[in-house]
């Protein structure tokens, strides 16, 4: 391994006239390399415009393509040049500190002999293949031995390969959600379901363009990487294509979930409604008689004790009558 020198940047700190201004170390942008069979990879974590002039000078690169890889918010896109081609990539990376999934973008340069990863943030799991090569003589000559080709499948068939574990846990939750809607916790799991939602939402939003994109990859590997690559290209595509299906599905799911727990939460809201209803009902004749029998008049049997425990009885008999009418027909 061997590393490019050190490109410095502007210091915006002041300093104090007549001392000599250093470099901190913290603004010196590093690009390393590791080189095997006459190809080198490039990895440039968290590019800087010091990082893009550096590109310029050394690769000649187009500039809008310079441009990309500093620019904010790039759509997954392929752009041919001649002699090299440019990779906009994205994969969800999931943040513990928000609970969401977002967007990691990965640009990517490749040519004959050479590759250049420049990724925005870490992506798993990009860091550890790159420890590895740096590290391992072995990994690193098995790696780089089917050329710049081989590479690039490499790189980008272990971070889509690192979409699946995030798909099965999507999918624990979307079965725990179905569990807990049927175990009464239906009103609980309300913002669960809408989180959940938002996730799917998220990882659709970024493997929908970039399907596209390994699409068009496939199309130009004939001119820059030969046949024998056409099944592992092939392998990529069909694996952007799986984990599509697979969002497709619980796009399905996670919707059937939220009209379920709609009904649940529905359906429990009537029968409240239903025993409600009931009861008023019930209430209704005994709050009758005992508004007659209350009236400032002169009533029969005002003046005696025995008509208080005829109507009492005639209410009680109501009421039982009522109630057991009610359960007969099913709405008590």
């Amino acid at each position: 391994m061997r590393q490019l020198p050190r490109l410095l940047r502007p210091r915006q700190a002041d300093f104090r006239p007549g001392e000599e201004e250093q470099p901190s170390p913290l603004e010196e942008p590093r690009a390393e390399v590791v080189e095997a069979h006459g190809l080198r990879w490039y990895h440039v974590e968290d590019p800087r415009p010091a990082h893009t002039g550096w590109l310029a000078d050394e690769f000649s690169f187009h500039p809008l393509a310079l441009e990309d890889v500093t620019s904010i918010n790039q759509r997954p896109k392929l752009d041919v040049y001649e002699g090299y081609i440019f990779l906009v990539v994205h994969f969800p990376r999931f943040v513990k500190a928000t609970g969401r999934l977002h967007a990691a973008e990965l640009d990517i340069f490749v040519g004959p002999d050479y590759v250049v990863t420049l990724p925005e943030e870490p992506i798993v799991p990009l860091p550890a293949l790159w420890e590895r090569v740096r590290e391992q003589p072995d990994v690193r000559e098995a790696l780089f031995a089917g050329g710049s080709g081989r590479l690039l499948y490499e790189i980008l068939d272990r971070c889509v390969d690192a979409c699946f574990p995030m798909l099965g846990q999507l999918g624990r939750k979307l079965r725990r959600l179905e569990d807990d809607i049927f175990e009464g916790r239906s009103r609980e799991i309300v913002r669960e379901i809408s989180n959940t939602k938002q996730e799917i939402i998220n990882f659709r939003a970024i493997i929908r363009p970039q399907r596209a994109v390994f699409r068009a990859l496939e199309r130009a590997k004939q001119r820059y990487f030969g046949e024998e690559l056409d099944v592992y290209f092939d392998d990529l595509t069909d694996a952007s294509e799986r984990i599509w299906d697979v969002l497709e599905n619980f796009k399905e799911i996670v919707e059937a979930l939220e009209s379920t727990n709609e009904s649940v939460l529905s359906h429990r809201l009537n029968d409240v409604l239903r025993v409600l209803t009931a009861a008023s009902v019930v209430l209704l004749p005994l709050t009758l008689i005992a508004s007659i029998w209350g009236m400032n008049v002169q009533v029969p049997g005002e003046g005696r004790p025995e008509p208080f425990w005829f109507i009492l009885a005639g209410m009680v008999v109501v009421l039982v009558g009522l109630i057991a009418y009610f359960r007969r027909r099913g709405w008590l």
